[in-house]
């Protein structure tokens, strides 16, 4: 049964202590997805998880997001503040404008808000009277993360927001979200097959084993991003697949 446990009293923004996660399949039989995963994530850090397909990365995500309930551990979320996600599908309303889908969320009191900053940083700008059958895939995205952002909240989960895309596409929005995290603060929580992305965007990658999922281990990251050269990038990678093989 899961646990939500007290709102937090510490710094940290989040903390998951999950023991164990089992899916029922046919015929009786059942999966165990998840054994031990423990982490804690500091107020406005950016954590990203890399671990092998299949493992339980989105399960982990889904259970932040309470949309499985059917685990046993405990996750303490924050006290205060919405809790914001980005899918890999950006799931639009295909009736409403981008800048309909985006004020969607807001509550009463923040629908006149001007939008321009936020529209300015993601290149939306031109786009406020789209439809979603109007935009890239690329583009959508952006609309995702600007949706995710306006809510200014506390917790930021994003699942693989980037996977499909073009490399220079990808690389574009990752640029944005930097840019949008560092102009509004948030705590941040990432899954990503992609190792160098992950070397660059984070202040901590988390490796997660195969399934079921226990955290193999955690690379901090010192080195500040705008410094992070090819070079750097792959130290940190090769750091990320020891921890892998190791497990």
């Amino acid at each position: 049964m899961p646990i939500n446990g007290d709102p937090l009293m510490s710094d940290h923004a989040l903390e998951v202590d999950v023991r164990d996660h089992v899916f029922k399949l046919q015929h009786g039989e059942h999966l165990k997805v998840i054994d031990q995963v423990q982490f804690a994530l500091p107020a406005n850090s950016f954590t990203c998880v890399v671990g092998p397909s299949g493992c339980g990365k989105t399960t982990v995500l889904r259970m932040i997001l309470d949309l499985d309930k059917n685990y046993n551990g405990v996750l303490k979320l924050p006290r205060s503040g919405p809790v914001s996600a980005v899918f890999q599908e950006p799931r639009l309303l295909p009736w409403r404008t981008v800048e309909q889908n985006i004020r969607l969320v807001l509550p009463k009191e923040r629908q006149q808000e001007s939008l321009d900053e936020l529209f300015d940083v993601l290149g939306l700008t031109e786009m406020r009277a789209f439809y979603p059958r109007q935009l890239s895939l690329g583009l959508a995205r952006r609309v995702s993360l600007a949706r995710a952002f306006v809510l200014e909240p506390q917790l930021l989960i994003l699942d693989e927001p980037f996977v499909s895309l073009d490399a220079p596409t990808a690389e574009r929005l990752r640029q944005m979200l930097l840019s949008l995290w560092q102009a509004r603060p948030t705590t941040v929580l990432m899954v990503t097959h992609d190792t160098a992305e992950a070397a660059s965007l984070a202040d901590k990658v988390l490796v997660f084993t195969p399934r079921p999922a226990s955290v193999a281990g955690a690379v901090d990251i010192d080195t500040p991003r705008e410094l992070r050269d090819s070079r750097v990038v792959s130290d940190i990678q090769q750091q990320i697949l020891s921890l892998s093989a190791s497990s």
